[in-house]
């Protein structure tokens, strides 16, 4: 049974971060009509919904002699369902160069993501300058709606698949213990989002989001840190994410510090 880590000084702090976060989009393969494969050799879930977010591979761990068999017949089974998808690479991923082969077989890389963390005993404290931003947790339907109009905004989810999007939270439900979406509201409008995944050992914070005409006010900034509080409040002591370059340097004033790096490399079927 994984143990919740004390602090950041545990010597699998690396491997446990970038767990959380295969974990939480894993996670998506428990929704109503999705499919996951695990295997020795990688993790492979589809949802359905028709962008490179909700569909892919983590934990690849291959044989000089599976590499390219294993690439192609992974992407065959994403072709095959028009989905287009993400192949996670972190520090663990085997082979090491396993980004060459990727590309050799079309893949593009979108970019290296920090993987960071934070000591949550020691998180800023929240400022009042946010606009009565109110935050609460999803908790039903229209909550939930608004919380994926902003995602989906923010993240640039095509229009045609916010219902699917929608039907693929819907699916999960909102009383896990493990994963906790929160929306924000400012001026009785949702402004921001975020989510909470909780893998026994670290708490992850996802889906950090804030409306196009609310961005600059603090929201970001409010709604993340209302997820750190309540993962201590739940007894952890560790936070991590994975920084976008317009997120990291906020990230680090409020105190988080990078542990590692991920990437992420897309595949995209042609009639997509």
């Amino acid at each position: 049974m994984n143990q919740i880590l004390k602090d950041l000084s545990a010597p699998n702090l690396v491997t446990v971060l970038e767990n959380n976060m295969f974990a939480f989009f894993t996670n998506y393969a428990h929704g109503a009509g999705c499919e996951l494969y695990s295997g020795s050799n990688l993790v492979r879930f589809a949802t359905g919904v028709v962008f490179p977010f909700f569909n892919g591979v983590v934990h690849t761990q291959l044989q000089p002699e599976q590499i390219d068999n294993t690439i192609i017949a992974t992407l065959d089974y994403f072709r095959t369902k028009q989905l287009p998808m993400l192949w996670w690479t972190g520090t663990g991923t085997q082979p090491p160069d396993l980004a060459k082969h990727l590309a050799a077989h079309g893949l593009n890389s979108l970019g290296v993501l920090p993987v960071m963390a934070i000591d949550l005993s020691a998180l800023p404290e929240q400022k009042s300058s946010t606009d009565n931003l109110s935050i609460i947790p999803v908790r039903d339907q229209q909550s939930l709606r608004h919380w994926i109009e902003v995602a989906a905004i923010a993240f640039q989810v095509p229009r045609t698949q916010w219902d699917a999007f929608f039907n693929l939270e819907l699916s999960l439900g909102w009383d896990s213990e493990r994963y906790i979406r929160f929306i924000g509201y400012a001026n009785n409008l949702p402004v921001a989002t975020s989510a909470l995944y909780l893998d026994g050992q670290v708490a992850g914070i996802y889906v950090v989001a804030t409306a196009p005409e609310a961005r600059k006010r603090g929201f970001a900034t409010a709604i993340t840190l209302a997820a750190l509080e309540k993962a201590h409040a739940l007894g952890y002591h560790i936070g991590t994410l994975q920084a976008s370059q317009m997120g990291v340097n906020v990230y680090r004033q409020m105190g988080f510090q990078e542990y590692s790096q991920v990437d992420m490399y897309v595949f995209m079927p042609v009639d997509s």
